[in-house]
């Protein structure tokens, strides 16, 4: 079974190299049979990986401990479910999974039927195939997901699988339901931005370099945007919910690695709109591709490496971080050397007209999200360029990432509502005075009952009252089209909002996808402003008090199963006075592993979420708890649901695409 697997892998390297050269020659000559020929190889690549990624799935339902990779990271008492989810949990699984979806998207790509950027197709099938080179190198060289086991393999698993004969298991914290789908939607997040780069560099190689490449991977864009943008969700929620400490982000390098490129796609998504309208940033566009892509690759080597220490890496390997290392840098320097190359044919078709326009306020939107990037980067690196200016290793830790990060996104944010009001080229004062006016009228009053609510801080009401602004510019944008469709085409107020956001998706879409940021903006900061802790070591019968919860510990219970002893604490929860009902936060030790694993309990409200981890409990009762108040943070999961609708709307596809210029903001 396990020789089938890599001989497909074999296979598929080989046809992927052809597909490479003769896409390349077909591309040169436009010779029909060739890229016939080259297409055929694409295919044949893509069927002969999807053979791989299911023998491997088979290896892995069938329990087949013969092979490494299976008895290291699947075991008989998982389910159906998280069988399949293990071909993504370990480092050699998931660089095959990775090189699979690039193989699905190269095949959608060269099968997709479009009316522009067919020219652009073959060079972009040539960079997706020779990625797709790379990663079939790492999976037969380096990283064998089909290696089979043996003493001289990896004597501590082989004893250790000997002993029980059941596979070693995933690792307790990935036992959730966000392991089915938080890693995959990275990935494909990651394999998603090879298109667009593709193209680019196909753009700049044919000289075809107006708006075709754009339209041609907009969606593209998008697509690889929500699925980064969702996995980074679901990471939080998975942090959230799983590992037991009350927060969802840590800035950790790993979940800073999948955040850089999604901010970088996110100004390149703002940036093309200046393209496609005005003929603008066209060398930008290039360089945010660029750097998407890289970044994708850059996360790709973070979790491998070993470079960095985080809870979501692989095992290390020196060797495969070194490889990933050679090819972005053999990225960076060929892309960048070509752009440089190609510099004059992509000047600019205009310039700024003025300071008080939707272009500035893109442009500069541009920059703060680069200059996001870049502090995440340099916070991310910290360590390894201390070390090697200094020789010793310092790590940042959050507080460097908030103070820096924090203005600059509340800036972005009101960005957005500024440029929700504003017109391309310039606007007149009369105009400013007529779009603003209500927006910052209501937005005045709210920030009034805010201080009269009872928030002081600075802080807070800074935020909370741009995050109003914003919102109250997209709903009155809103409320102004559709009314003027009312009286236009004498629709129904409903029909007419309908109406509006079809008729022009990826400007309305992009408007949800705003309102979606507010909401995170608005959780972000009730839980990390106002957020209450407090630890007490309790016997049962007594009780504990935060804010206007009452706690009362009843009792706890231990059960045994055939891996896990499990403690469960029945925790009697009253809020002001009134019973609300029981909370049973566990605590369950993993004898395979010999891990605790926390599972907090949780009461959530749009309000507010009460959170009780359990620390540890005493044979005579006692039990040790630490208890939060969360404001907020539903309003995460909420922004990030409307966030993804959005994206969504904006990815729908406009009917028949043309290569003159469109309304974009």
């Amino acid at each position: 079974m396990a020789d089938i697997g890599y001989t497909a892998l074999f296979l598929a390297l080989a046809v992927s190299f052809y597909s490479v050269i003769t896409y390349i020659l077909g591309g040169r000559s436009r010779d029909p049979v060739l890229l016939a020929s080259a297409r055929n190889g694409l295919l044949a690549g893509c069927g002969l990986v999807s053979i791989s990624v299911a023998v491997l799935i088979y290896a892995l339902v069938t329990h087949n401990f013969q092979i490494e990779y299976v008895a290291a990271y699947s075991s008989r008492d998982l389910s159906i479910s998280y069988l399949l989810s293990a071909l993504w949990a370990g480092n050699d699984g998931s660089l095959l999974f990775w090189a699979w979806l690039l193989s699905i998207f190269a095949t959608v790509t060269v099968l997709q039927r479009r009316n522009v950027g067919k020219e652009l197709v073959p060079y972009a099938a040539a960079i997706i195939m020779f990625t797709q080179v790379f990663f079939l190198i790492l999976l037969l060289f380096i990283a064998n997901p089909f290696q089979k086991l043996s003493y001289a393999v990896n004597p501590g698993l082989f004893n250790y699988v000997q002993i029980y004969a059941d596979g070693y298991g995933l690792n307790p914290l990935l036992k959730n339901p966000g392991m089915l789908s938080h890693p995959p939607m990275l990935l494909a997040g990651y394999v998603g931005l090879t298109i667009p780069f593709a193209f680019a560099i196909s753009a700049m190689l044919t000289r075809r370099l107006g708006d075709e490449w754009l339209i041609t991977i907009r969606r593209w864009t998008l697509i690889a945007w929500l699925f980064l943008g969702v996995g980074n969700l679901l990471g939080a929620w998975w942090a959230y919910v799983v590992l037991g400490w009350g927060g969802y982000w840590a800035w950790d390098p790993v979940e800073n690695a999948s955040f850089m490129p999604w901010l970088v796609t996110t100004a390149f998504l703002h940036s093309i709109m200046m393209q496609r309208r005005r003929g603008m940033l066209k060398v930008w566009n290039m360089v945010l591709v660029i750097i998407a892509f890289a970044l994708s690759i850059l996360g790709t080597f973070l979790t491998r490496s070993g470079i960095l220490s985080s809870v979501h890496t692989f095992a290390e390997s020196p060797l495969l971080g070194t490889i990933f290392l050679i090819f972005i840098g053999l990225i960076l320097i060929s892309a960048f050397g070509l752009l440089y190359y190609r510099s004059q044919d992509l000047k600019s078709e205009a310039e700024m007209e003025s300071l008080v326009s939707r272009e500035s306020t893109f442009l500069l939107n541009n920059l703060l999200l680069v200059g996001a990037t870049f502090a995440v980067f340099v916070g991310t690196f910290f360590p390894v360029l201390s070390e090697v200016v200094r020789g010793v290793k310092i790590s940042v830790g959050p507080p460097f990432f908030n103070q820096v990060n924090t203005p600059i996104f509340l800036a972005t944010i009101l960005l957005a509502g500024i440029c929700t009001l504003i017109g391309w080229r310039q606007t007149s004062v009369k105009n400013l005075r007529r779009s603003f006016l209500w927006p910052l009228v209501l937005t005045l009053i709210i920030g009034i009952a805010l201080f009269l609510s009872g928030i002081r801080g600075w802080g807070a009401m800074i935020a909370f009252t741009i995050s109003s602004f914003v919102l109250l510019t997209i709903l009155y944008e809103w409320f102004r089209g559709t009314r003027t469709r009312h009286r236009m085409r004498a629709e129904n107020y409903l029909k007419a909002f309908w109406k509006l956001i079809m008729a022009n998706r990826p400007r309305y879409g992009g408007y949800i996808v705003h309102i979606g940021i507010i909401l995170l903006a608005i959780g972000v900061t009730g839980s990390s402003l106002f957020d209450v802790s407090k630890e007490a070591s309790l016997k049962p019968g007594e009780s504990m008090t935060i804010k206007q919860y009452d706690l009362l510990y009843e009792n706890t219970d231990q059960f045994l199963t055939q891996n896990e002893n499990i403690t469960i604490a029945t925790i009697s929860v009253s809020n002001a006075g009134k019973p609300i009902g029981q909370l049973a936060p566990q605590k369950t030790f993993y004898r395979n592993s010999q891990q605790w694993v926390s599972k907090v309990a949780i009461r959530s409200t749009l309000r507010e979420d009460l959170y009780i981890i359990l620390i540890s409990s005493e044979e005579d009762g006692t039990a040790a708890f630490k208890v939060l108040v969360n404001p907020l943070v539903s309003w995460i999961w909420m922004g990030g649901i409307i966030l993804v609708l959005g994206g969504l709307v904006a990815f729908w596809p406009e009917g028949r695409q043309s290569l003159a210029p469109v309304r974009l903001d």
